[in-house]
């Protein structure tokens, strides 16, 4: 039997990513332990998840047929409650808008955000403290994914319920048995008992513990996986390596948070026999896109975050430009992410299915060390 991670590491790794869960279990499971799971399970998706989680998830699901003017208001009402909260209790922003003479409250349309300064990519990490809100308690911080300070209960519940809303758009659904092919170096297995899922460290598909991987996979029996686009290159070169094939069925895979290019989409698609979904979200999860349904385009939400994009240079690229919705403790407002994207062109695209942001391709930075 495969040697797993101890259980508080587990639990400390779910603190800093929506997609390593609570509540894991060491898998294989024992017969108490399968009972429990299934108990977890039978609870009301508020009980397991969070009244955040539930809240979101609505958010998501009416807001995918909301008309552009809908999707206009709702963002100039986020917009100035996170300003203004921004600018009364966040030292960074006092000091940056008073020296540039931005007055949140003025803010009228959404056009007015350009006379909001740009938020520097190093700023999250070299400010941190500074960007953090002096009206938010202690104990409603918690550390993200990059140290920066999120808001608990609601920016991790809000990640996951937007990303299961746009996974259904994939043929996922709630109860599917899920794998997480996590991009971390270790080769540890974790068990989430409350939304059966499988968190895999990807050091279980380097070539010389891929059988190990592939026996963990195949006796759980997933209908979907997720995993990252590093991860799923790796893991397309272990299996070409060892001459071996995917043989768990899947019904789709999820690609993400990056890009992927099309060849690599169809070499997965080709591997896993399936559909690959993708989405994208800068590290700090302030706004996030998805493919859409009849094409590979990636659709940012406007319920999520406002997203921005610079002029662009002589290739086409544009910096994508963020700004963060419902965290309170530490709003990034404007940030330059480092990412670039080419635009979605209807002239050479088609028709776009939502009144969202698209684009057709992104270039993601490295992330700080």
């Amino acid at each position: 039997m495969m040697k797993t991670v101890a259980m508080d590491t587990n639990r400390r790794r779910s603190a800093e990513s929506p997609l390593a869960p609570s509540g894991l279990l060491e898998w294989p499971l024992r017969g108490a332990d399968r009972l429990v799971a299934f108990v977890r399970r039978r609870l009301p998706p508020g009980a397991r998840l969070g009244a955040g989680h539930s809240e979101f998830s609505q958010l998501a699901r009416q807001g995918e047929d909301w008309p552009l003017e809908q999707v206009q208001e709702y963002q100039l009402k986020q917009l100035r409650q996170t300003l203004i909260q921004a600018g009364n209790y966040c030292p960074y922003y006092q000091q940056s808008f008073s020296k540039a003479a931005f007055r949140p409250e003025n803010l009228r349309r959404l056009e007015d955000l350009e006379e909001c300064p740009l938020l520097d990519r190093m700023a999250p990490f070299v400010h941190r403290e500074a960007l953090r809100s002096k009206g938010v308690p202690a104990d409603q911080r918690v550390p993200g994914p990059t140290g920066r300070w999120l808001q608990k209960g609601v920016c991790l519940p809000k990640a996951r319920a937007f990303l299961e809303v746009q996974w259904k758009r994939a043929g996922w659904f709630q109860g599917a048995r899920l794998a997480v092919l996590n991009d971390e170096g270790r080769a540890g297995a974790g068990y989430d008992a409350g939304r059966d899922w499988l968190v895999l460290d990807s050091g279980l598909f380097r070539p010389e513990r891929l059988p190990e991987g592939l026996r963990l996979i195949e006796s759980f029996a997933p209908q979907f996986v997720c995993l990252t686009p590093a991860t799923g290159q790796r893991l397309a070169s272990a299996l070409a390596q060892a001459g071996g094939s995917w043989s768990s069925r899947l019904r789709g895979v999820f690609c993400g948070p990056g890009f992927l290019p099309e060849a690599d989409k169809e070499r997965l698609s080709g591997i896993f026999l399936c559909g690959v979904h993708c989405w994208y979200w800068p590290g700090e999860l302030t706004v996030l896109a998805g493919q859409g349904q009849a094409s590979s385009l990636l659709y940012f939400w406007p319920q999520y975050g406002r997203v921005e994009f610079g002029p662009p240079d002589a290739a086409g690229w544009s910096e994508i430009i963020a700004t963060s919705f419902h965290n309170k403790v530490m709003p990034l407002i404007r940030w330059r992410t480092g990412d670039f994207a080419r635009l979605a062109d209807p002239r050479r695209d088609g028709d776009l299915e939502r009144p969202w942001p698209a684009v057709s391709e992104i270039r993601t930075a490295a992330a700080p060390a």
